[in-house]
């Protein structure tokens, strides 16, 4: 039992006892050792290095324009703690860090925004990893789970080579390329998704395969967990983007403007493939009650063909003395009464199939069918013809 509730905690994000004290920073149980690298740079310099000890970050702090320092890992408290003295975080927000299932948010706080959004895990089964970025007037601190798998190395390279206005610019345009990898992140993702929709509506279209139907179950809990971490994406971008803040310049807010878009995009996307999912659900479904409903019609039609037999083969089966009455089944006596027996029983069958046919229950021609050919449609043929005879 405790195990669940540590599980259930785990899940809904919570690290920490409830009831405990506002701040408190407890690690992820899992949680991977923290590897630190730092990227400062300028228009003119670069800086970009792998720190071991927090405290050689306070050398660099400052000398550049922009000083990008990358945590991955969150195993270790000290570690955020000391990182959030350094720069002058909340321990509020440091919670949020470690709390890794947080929704993604822009939180304002006295001289740094606090930014989480979802991150695509690379792995067998889909899953997201929180990504918190803080950022400053020259600063932009960011927190992944765990080493390694980030989309993040675009950015990296723009930094490295001067390509585009990343040198040039402050950290806010940082900030922008790192949500936009972020986002762009999803992409591959749901063009694989509906690929994989495409071939499950051929195997539920075509026959009853109870496989498809496991598959398309996993596609559907996939796309509720891509939808969890882009619709609050949705409203973290236009925060930044409405917000009057002076941590983003003007500038930058076209860009996260061209990001809103394409939040959008993959919203309306994943939508699109949640509703295919759930109609191609229905469409299965459907095929199971209809391939029910045949073998049904099938069983009946067989059963009511061969009731006339049973009906005659029970009443002669009767234990009935004809030597007592000559009402008590004379039948018996008869010459011939077995073959009459078989003949009456298949002349009721034989009726019976008829009936069936003409009602259209077999593939025949059906009533309606016949009405068309009858007295009504040769009044029409008719009516056609008086026309024609009119005209000329």
């Amino acid at each position: 039992m405790r195990a669940r509730r540590q599980r259930r905690r785990r899940l809904a994000g919570l690290q920490q006892d409830p009831g405990a004290e506002p701040g408190t920073l407890v690690a992820s149980p899992g949680a991977a050792s923290p590897e630190i690298t730092i990227i400062a740079y300028g228009p003119q310099d670069l800086l970009e290095q792998t720190v071991g000890e927090v405290s050689q970050v306070k050398g660099i702090l400052g000398r550049y324009p922009v000083t990008w320092l990358n945590v991955d890992g969150l195993a270790d408290v000290s570690v955020v703690t000391e990182i959030g003295e350094m720069f002058g975080l909340h321990r509020l927000a440091l919670e949020d860090v470690l709390s890794n299932r947080q929704r993604a948010k822009v939180d304002a706080y006295e001289g740094y925004l606090f930014i989480v959004a979802r991150m695509l895990m690379s792995g067998a089964e889909l899953d997201t990893e929180q990504l918190s970025a803080f950022l400053g007037k020259d600063f932009l601190v960011t927190f992944q789970e765990r080493p390694g798998g980030d989309p993040f190395g675009p950015a990296r390279e723009r930094i490295r080579h001067r390509h585009g206005l990343i040198r040039s610019a402050g950290p806010d345009y940082l900030a922008y390329a790192l949500l936009d990898a972020v986002i762009d992140d999803y992409y591959p993702v749901l063009e694989e998704y509906g690929e994989r929709l495409d071939d499950l509506e051929a195997q539920v279209t075509t026959k009853l395969n109870q496989a498809a139907v496991t598959a398309l179950h996993a596609v559907k809990r996939d796309l509720l967990t891509l939808r969890r971490a882009v619709w609050p994406l949705r409203d973290a971008v236009n925060s930044l983007l409405r917000d009057d803040s002076s941590l983003v310049a003007p500038g930058t807010r076209i860009f996260l403007r061209d990001c809103y878009d394409h939040v959008v995009t993959i919203i309306d996307l994943i939508e699109t493939y949640r509703e295919l999912g759930s109609s191609l659900m229905d469409v299965y479904l459907s095929s199971v009650s209809n391939h029910m409903n045949e073998i049904m019609k099938v069983l009946t039609v067989i059963a009511t063909i061969f009731m006339p037999a049973t009906l005659i083969a029970g009443i002669y089966g009767m234990n009935f003395n004809p030597e007592r009455s000559p009402l008590n089944m004379p039948e018996l006596d008869w010459y011939y009464g077995y073959p009459y027996a078989i003949l009456l029983m298949i002349a009721m069958t034989a009726v019976t199939l008829i009936i069936f046919r003409r009602k259209g229950w077999l593939g025949g021609r059906s009533d309606g069918a016949a009405a068309q050919t009858g007295p009504g449609a040769q009044g029409q043929s008719g009516t056609a013809d008086g026309a024609d005879r009119a005209v000329t």
